[in-house]
């Protein structure tokens, strides 16, 4: 009998907790279920004071955990090159090895175990952001990433991407030929239980009728800004019945911030300024009848996964990778990014509406755990 396919993931563990942290988790244990999955997990990504969310690095905010067939061990650290040869020694026991990338901050690590890692073992980088904003605005950081992410690529095997969007993004960047690349969706977050409604405004002391949820971290590219104009611009006996959620840690984004506080519906306006634990997020999405998100770009958004696992109508901008990762969503309803009118008039009529929608299932992570091992497969790994 041929012995399972030995995979090696490398991503974040929840000491710095992010919406990556949570796919790599769910990518193992999805992969689990036919192949041997070894998680190799950062300890410590980077200074902590350069993180913007550093006051709660270490905190046991996540509920989700790795399933007991995944091996899983923090070890790698920003600053120590005996944990970049530790995890390289056990990415070269693997048959394939999958680095989780999103910021350029992992580059130097991941390097170092490409060169220390055999040739004869195929590589996979998985994009989640192509881009960052922030590694754009800062030109030593922007001349860093390409560098490195250029070199990174010239000894890769193979690219996934969650979008034809991110792949033409991909090839721009990185000059990836499309024959290295595989779209590979992303699945949907499905591990946060739902509550009644009632008893979920209860909890956030909501009387309202109507609940509009923007969930997720504050950057500028989210576009609260226009969620709250749009809102300002909603008719009065609308707006008088309906409560704005913005719930998210601010990063960046000190204009959305002002834009609430001074809102002339500020009283129907509750921002929860903080990075929200795992034990929290249910009532949130429970209480909502819709989530916006009218970002200004995206690759993906974990945040709209989570809703389409509740049933929730999805009011989001037709921009990036965030809009054909809602093609299969009957719930999603896109409008042009940084049009209030337009986002105003979409609004309306989800509240009009108010319907719950099947999530759908070729987002499982079942279905998405056998694309991963095909590709895996195609790529020639030995079984």
């Amino acid at each position: 009998m041929n012995r399972p396919l030995s995979i090696v993931l490398i991503g974040p563990s929840f000491r710095f907790l992010s919406g990556i942290s949570y796919y790599t988790v769910r990518l193992a244990n999805a992969l689990s279920r036919k192949a041997s999955v070894r998680a190799v997990l950062f300890r410590h990504m980077l200074p902590i004071k350069l993180f913007p969310g550093w006051k709660r690095v270490g905190k046991s905010l996540a509920t989700v955990t790795f399933v007991e067939e995944v091996d899983a061990g923090e070890m790698l650290d920003w600053f120590n090159p005996f944990s970049w040869a530790k995890s390289a020694r056990i990415a070269r026991s693997g048959d394939v090895v999958i680095l989780e990338w999103w910021t350029s901050s992992v580059a130097h690590m991941y390097l170092a175990i490409l060169v220390l890692l055999s040739r004869k073992t195929p590589v996979i980088i998985e994009y989640h952001e192509v881009v960052d904003s922030f590694e754009q605005s800062v030109l030593p950081i922007r001349i860093y990433s390409r560098v490195m992410g250029r070199v990174i690529r010239n000894m890769a095997t193979h690219f996934v991407v969650h979008s034809s969007a991110e792949g033409n993004l991909v090839k721009e960047v990185y000059h990836i030929p499309s024959k290295k690349i595989t779209i590979i969706p992303h699945a949907l977050y499905d591990h946060y239980p739902l509550l009644e409604k009632r008893v979920a405004r209860e909890r956030l002391g909501i009387t309202e009728e109507n609940v509009i949820l923007f969930f997720g971290l504050l950057r500028p590219y989210k576009g609260v800004k226009y969620l709250i104009r749009a809102f300002d611009s909603l008719p009065p006996e609308v707006s008088q019945s309906t409560r704005l959620l913005i719930v998210g840690e601010a990063w960046e984004d000190g204009e959305s911030l002002s834009l609430a506080e001074g809102s002339s519906r500020r009283e129907k306006i509750t921002v929860v300024n903080r990075y929200v634990a795992d034990s929290e997020v249910p009532v949130y999405f429970s209480a909502a009848d819709m989530l916006v998100l009218p970002y200004t770009r995206a690759s993906q958004s974990g945040v709209a996964h989570i809703a389409m696992a509740y049933g929730l109508p999805i009011v989001a901008s037709r921009v990036g990778g965030l809009a054909e990762g809602l093609e299969p969503y009957q719930g999603a309803f896109l409008v042009s990014p940084g049009l209030i009118g337009e986002l105003r008039e979409q609004i309306l009529k989800v509240l009009e509406k108010k319907e719950v929608y099947p999530p759908p299932k070729d987002l499982a992570w079942d279905s998405i755990g056998d694309k991963w091992l095909a590709l895996c497969h195609s790529l020639g790994v030995r079984r």
